[in-house]
């Protein structure tokens, strides 16, 4: 036996060691005893054992062999290591790495073989100490992996003292490695292996202090050395790579708001007890104040790196490439906007925690005109944007007088275009920030606003785009200010502008003079006097109207001069000027509209005949040109101008009631008269808007709009799932605008035409495009809930109960439409819930035996039989089961759904998929939380986001 345990040319017998080590802890003779502990001597005196060990712990179930193993690897690494092959030393480090973690992701084995995670523990200890941290370069990377796969797991107390002295040792090393101070330049001059090693440090340091942090605050010497290690995360966060910084950052995120909510609570008790009588100091008080006293050093040196490396936010549009030129930007970074996200939500945070430190230390570097680069510049003032709301009006008001002058004076001083382009971007990003301080300060508001106008004639690429931009986001936040007579002025700012507008829009392209447009138009609606309102507006629309004026009396003199395609696009650009001012007034368009109305329903009428003539001569071909195209880019305007009207006009809706009898046949008659690849999906959408907004009023002129667009569209939408992808959706919601609120029509239609109704009902449900789903699903519950009010709901349940249960329980268990599922289930139960009031039975008596005493007997039967067709693999037993919970839980929505879901996702067809779409709504319940904490710390939710109407007066 002896013999064949030191034949280590081979595999080592392992159950043979396993009942040596018995013997030799056993309770067997002391001959037994003596003769084993002689065997195993021999065998950890053996130069070759080491290599058995690896064997030993794979393949030993005793605790005591493996323990004997780890001796035989501890000797090795204390005082063989450096004469070991590479190859092999590497070999045992991922081991014990592996080892570890494989037993400690298992909660049960880690408690059963605790002491030897604690044994593979030391030695990598060992491993770090009597390495001297990295004695070969080559070694660094891969211990450090090591060592971040220990940081990571956290077993409460017990290993405390382990991770402490690891840590320790750590920092020591590291120090002889990589001074602090010198990582940015260590990482720029560095070899490949040398980034890699700063990198891994950087996830080293990280997953340390999410696991161990309170563990090295415990004591003042843990703490020092805490602090360094917080200094060497922050160094590695200025290195120039960006995969770098969002580990860091993603760190930083959570420290700081851990630090933050703990300090908004002590705030919020500190404010209750100064209510109460004065007692003892609170402990918990004080240990929060100590921690933000512990890391105000770092939280400062923070706040620096968020303002130094700040992303780019959405609204800016001007961009540095990569020739060092500024251009507009083409497209949107996703990456570089959740990064802005993260980053302007941990500056926030720090900007709570210390006001003084963020304005005085950090956001006020001196713009002067010498020393800055874009760079600078750009990143200090999206942070200043970015912290918008988060700072008390008083010292808000203080810090941007400042800004904005420094800002606006370097724009005067600033020589290039370049140079004038970055700093006008920033200008705007600023100010569009701060509507509260513009609300406060008329000066600054005019001075901003006619700086915007500057930039309006500013040729350089995205500069146009951003001041309309801005100048939009201005006045939704500050309009009343311009219409009101501000101290020191002759008049209203809106008068001023209106007098100057030919001159301020000169430069403008086509899509920049609809967003001015738009701008002004929310001016004027701010104005509560009529008759100067009425003025505002005419002088605004004054240009349009009069190329428009000019255009409809060439065209009466000759009908030709409409067929050119310069005045078809100059007819596109006066409808979406208009557009863009009835977007902002609403009703108070209504003079506008009347103007222009009769003449655009004649030019809509023209273009729509000229369409459908050149495409019956040119053939299908034909709609695919850019002459056909232009003209029913005018034909979709003139819709889109007439709904912007009708929906915003809700103050007044007999404004545009009487703007539907004259659109009947224009519209109406000539979508039906066209041929499919001319109608205007815009026409359905129109007629939605129109019954939605003037409800049970447009009963008469239903069955109309029915048989104009009803049969003919569902032709084009029906054949297949993919053609007409704009007329499937607006189809459907101008049936269930139908449904909704023109419900009587519906039962007046003859038994075919209800059935088409709900056939289209049915298939729009089927539709795997959410929205069309979604909508189908909506308008079958209204619908079911009118029939349920209305009389007829027996012999509408008799036609109809059976085909809506059966095809809902399709989609609800298909796997392919899970993002309908609360629809689904509201349909369900609105079925279940009905089905003991009906009268009528459900089942056929001629081929149905007349064994049911019940509708609800008869339901059960059929949609057990229905499931288990579906659900092959489950018992009827279950599926019984399930049925009979239906009924039982049909009275409340919440258990219903519950039932339904469970049985989902414990079916073999759903339990292998991502179910996230069946738990919808207690996402969003999560996300209506998260925004409830965002609105409760200010600036978190940026002012000019918030949708509030912000009284300017």
């Amino acid at each position: 036996m002896a013999e064949a345990l030191r034949d280590l040319s081979k595999p080592i017998d392992v159950p043979l060691l396993d009942a040596t080590v018995a013997a030799f802890y056993g309770t067997g003779s002391s001959e037994e005893r003596h003769a084993a502990d002689q065997i195993l001597r021999d065998l950890q005196n053996h130069p070759d054992m080491w290599l058995q060990v690896v064997h030993i712990l794979q393949n030993s179930q005793n605790l005591n062999t493996k323990f004997f193993a780890l001796q035989v690897l501890e000797n090795v690494i204390k005082y063989k290591w450096n004469v070991l092959p590479v190859e092999q030393r590497d070999g045992i480090k991922n081991y014990i790495s592996e080892v570890i973690v494989q037993l400690s992701s298992n909660e049960a084995s880690f408690r059963q073989e605790r002491l030897y995670v604690n044994k593979l523990n030391i030695i990598l200890v060992q491993l770090d100490v009597l390495l001297k941290f990295f004695p070969v370069a080559a070694y660094r990377n891969l211990t450090l992996q090591c060592l971040t796969e220990v940081a990571a797991l956290h077993f409460g107390d017990f290993y405390n003292m382990q991770y402490v002295k690891m840590y320790t040792v750590f920092m020591l090393q590291l120090q002889a490695i990589l001074p602090s101070g010198t990582i940015p330049d260590a990482y720029a001059n560095g070899s490949n292996e040398e980034q890699a090693f700063i990198q891994n440090l950087a996830l080293f340091f990280t997953s340390f202090f999410k696991n161990h942090m309170r563990t090295l605050e415990a004591t003042p010497e843990n703490r020092a050395a805490l602090l360094l290690g917080i200094e060497y995360l922050i160094g590695i966060s200025f290195v120039d790579d960006t995969e770098i910084f969002k580990v860091c950052l993603d760190y930083w995120n959570l420290f700081v708001l851990e630090l933050f909510e703990a300090y908004n609570q002590m705030e919020r008790t500190t404010a209750k007890m100064a209510q109460m009588v004065q007692g003892t100091v609170d402990g918990t008080l004080t240990a929060v104040q100590q921690r933000r006293q512990l890391y105000s050093g770092p939280l400062s040196k923070l706040r620096t790196l968020m303002i130094c490396r700040m992303a780019k936010p959405e609204e800016v549009l001007i961009v540095e490439d990569e020739n060092g030129n500024i251009v507009r930007e083409t497209m949107k970074d996703n990456d570089v906007l959740v990064q802005y996200k993260i980053m302007r939500e941990t500056l926030i945070y720090l900007s709570h925690l210390d006001h003084e430190d963020t304005e005085q230390q950090k956001l006020s570097m001196q713009l002067s005109g010498e020393d800055w680069s874009w760079n600078n510049l750009n990143t200090l003032c999206w942070a200043i944007g970015s912290i918008s709301g988060s700072m008390v009006e008083e010292q808000e008001n203080r810090f941007l007088v400042m800004v904005i002058r420094d800002l606006l004076n370097l724009c005067e001083i600033t020589k290039g275009k370049d140079n004038k382009a970055v700093i006008a971007s920033n200008i705007m990003y600023v100010v569009g920030q701060y509507p509260r301080f513009l609300r406060a300060h008329w000066k600054f508001l005019k001075t901003v606003v006619n700086k915007l106008f500057e930039f309006m004639h500013e040729m350089h690429p995205g500069v146009q785009d951003m001041a309309c931009d801005t100048f939009l986001k201005i006045v939704q936040k500050c309009k009343r200010k311009f219409v009101t007579l501000q101290v020191g002025e002759n008049e209203p700012f809106v008068s001023e502008l209106l007098s100057n507008l030919p001159a301020t829009i000169a430069d403008l392209e086509p899509h920049q003079i609809h967003t001015f447009y738009e701008s002004v138009g929310q001016m004027i609606q701010a104005e509560s006097d009529n008759t100067k309102r009425e003025d505002y507006l005419k002088r605004l629309m004054s240009l349009p109207n009069q190329k428009w004026a000019e255009i409809i009396g060439e065209a009466s003199r000759s009908i030709d001069i409409l067929k050119s395609q310069d005045v078809i696009r100059s007819v596109l650009n006066i409808l979406q000027t208009n557009t863009s001012a009835a977007s902002s007034l609403g009703p108070h368009f209504f003079p506008q509209i009347s103007q222009i109305f009769l003449d655009m329903l004649t030019v809509y009428r023209m273009y729509s005949e000229l369409v459908s003539s050149t495409i019956s001569e040119g053939g299908p071909f034909a709609s695919k040109t850019s002459f056909v195209k232009l003209l029913r880019s005018v034909k979709r305007e003139s819709l889109k101008l007439i709904e912007t009207f009708v929906d915003k006009a809700e103050d007044l809706p007999h404004l545009g009631k009487q703007f539907v009898p004259p659109m009947m046949d224009p519209v109406l008659g000539d979508y039906a008269r066209n041929v499919p690849d001319a109608r205007e999906s815009e026409v359905l959408s129109l007629f939605a808007t129109i019954i939605n907004k003037y409800k049970g009023e447009m009963l008469e002129e239903v069955p109309r709009i029915f048989e104009a667009v009803f049969q003919c569209t569902l032709e084009m939408i029906t054949k297949n799932f993919e053609d007409y992808p704009e007329h499937r959706l607006k189809f459907f919601s101008l049936l269930r605008a139908i449904g909704t609120h023109c419900f009587q029509a519906l039962i007046q239609l003859s038994s075919q035409q209800l059935k088409l109704v709900m056939d289209s009902i049915s298939w729009a449900f089927r539709h795997t495009e959410r929205n069309i789903a979604e909508t189908g699903l909506s308008l079958l519950l209204e619908i079911l809930k009118n029939f349920e009010a209305s009389g007829f709901h027996n012999q509408f349940y008799k036609t109809y109960f059976l085909t809506i249960e059966q095809e809902i329980f399709a989609v609800l268990t298909d796997t392919f439409h899970k993002p309908g599922f609360k629809l689904h289930v509201a349909v369900l139960q609105h079925l279940f819930y009905v089905v003991d009031g009906l009268t009528e039975p459900l089942w056929d008596a001629s081929t149905t035996p007349s064994q049911y005493t019940s509708n609800a007997m008869f339901v059960r039967d059929y949609t057990i039989k229905l499931l288990s067709s579906s659900f092959p693999n489950m018992t009827p037993v279950e599926v019984a089961k399930f049925v009979d919970g239906l009924f039982s839980s049909k009275a409340d929505l919440s258990n219903f759904k519950n039932h339904i879901r469970d049985f989902l996702v414990q079916s073999k067809e759903f339990s292998a998929q991502d179910n996230k779409d069946l738990y919808a709504e207690e996402a969003a319940a999560l996300q209506e939380k998260e925004h409830q904490r965002m609105l409760s710390i200010p600036g978190l939710i940026a002012p000019n986001e918030l949708q509030d109407e912000m009284v300017d007066s």
